[in-house]
């Protein structure tokens, strides 16, 4: 199956509406680690930190990031906030593990929080005199509305859609994030209008993947045994890549902005899911944002603009779904094997989060 998004406007939308790449939507947080009742870290967080530092590095078009906090905001980013608000602080994560990590890591058995909240993003903070080639929804503590995500739909061709923004909801007592159906949400009828759907594992059951693959492409992450991507005719597994895990925070995000790079580049679906999974593994390697070796990234971004360089590459043209895997998958497995290599390595022992990167 083949379907392919155009990344150019018709001449009348061309006449009215300045067009970019990617339109990031989701507020930046502040992350507490805590080990047991002792916290060990603190970080800047949010789907939008971790997505930016993928689609920055390898993306071949702007993009413009829509992320609201509050005026306690304290981290230097790449993309500020568009919007500070009067009326609330930044939103604020709590992540519990266990006073004694397995294997000196973090690993998923982790209790998270949701201690405070900033206002949510409304349809009115997106920009209206600009279009765009595709939109990622990432939102994680329930600041893109569902009104927000329809407005989305409209701006941009198509839209990629984390599953954690849908159905988390929070204790009112303590702020315990909690699953929901997503059939009870607001965001169930957008279904059909969604391009990509990503959920973890643990969210996968309460997504109902064999109804949401009817509307849309759905990824499901499963960690260190790579992804499931399920499609109205079919499904197949993309390989993982071996990471030693210490904070599992920000992987799926990190996922999400390789995919995206992968498919503006013109990678078949399969293919793109590599990517994403191939820096999903690196982040979880770190604690909070990860910092990527620049000589890891040249390499990726070389080998990227190689295949968009072919003749069935689609760089510039078009997103195309192609749900098979392309014949050099396993070659590009064994390239980003490699580039891994180069990357740097945190000292599992170190939980402060301004340590230095030791590279190999």
């Amino acid at each position: 199956m083949v379907r392919e998004y155009g990344v150019d406007g018709g001449p009348q939308q061309q006449q009215q509406h300045k067009r970019l790449g990617g339109l990031v939507v989701g507020n930046y947080c502040h992350d507490v680690l805590f080990r047991g009742d002792l916290p060990v870290g603190e970080t800047l967080g949010g789907a939008a930190s971790f997505v930016s530092n993928v689609l920055d590095a390898l993306a071949p078009s702007t993009s413009l990031y829509v992320a609201k906090v509050g005026a306690d905001f304290a981290y230097a980013v790449p993309h500020p906030p568009r919007i500070v608000s009067s009326s609330s602080h930044t939103t604020l994560f709590h992540a519990h593990f266990p006073p004694v990590p397995a294997a000196g890591g973090y690993h998923d058995d982790r209790v998270l929080r949701r201690v405070r909240a900033c206002d949510p993003i409304f349809p009115a903070d997106l920009p209206d005199e600009i279009r765009f080639d595709y939109g990622l929804a990432v939102g994680v503590a329930g600041e893109i509305l569902p009104e927000t995500l329809a407005r989305m739909i409209d701006l941009c061709r198509v839209v990629l859609v984390d599953a954690q923004g849908m159905i988390r909801s929070f204790d009112p007592v303590d702020g315990t994030v909690r699953l929901v159906p997503l059939r009870s949400t607001e965001f169930f009828h957008l279904l059909p209008r969604i391009g990509f759907l990503k959920a973890s594992a643990e969210e996968a059951p309460f997504v109902d993947i064999e109804e949401a693959r009817k509307w849309c492409c759905v990824i499901v992450t499963h960690g260190k045994d790579g992804c499931r991507v399920y499609w109205k005719d079919g499904e197949l597994h993309v390989s993982p890549f071996h990471a030693d895990q210490i904070d599992p925070t920000g992987a799926g995000d990190s996922f999400m902005g390789g995919f995206v790079s992968g498919l503006v580049w013109g990678l078949p679906v399969p293919d793109a899911v590599l990517l994403g999974n191939f820096f999903g593994s690196l982040t979880v390697t770190q604690i909070g944002v990860p910092k990527f070796d620049q000589r890891m990234l040249q390499n990726v971004k070389e080998e990227l603009e190689r295949r968009a360089a072919q003749p069935s590459g689609s760089c510039g043209r078009t997103i195309s779904l192609v749900f098979h895997k392309s014949d050099t998958h396993e070659d590009f497995l064994e390239h980003l094997t490699g580039a891994a290599k180069l990357t740097c390595t945190v000292n599992p022992t170190d939980l402060h989060t301004n340590q230095d990167n030791q590279c190999q």
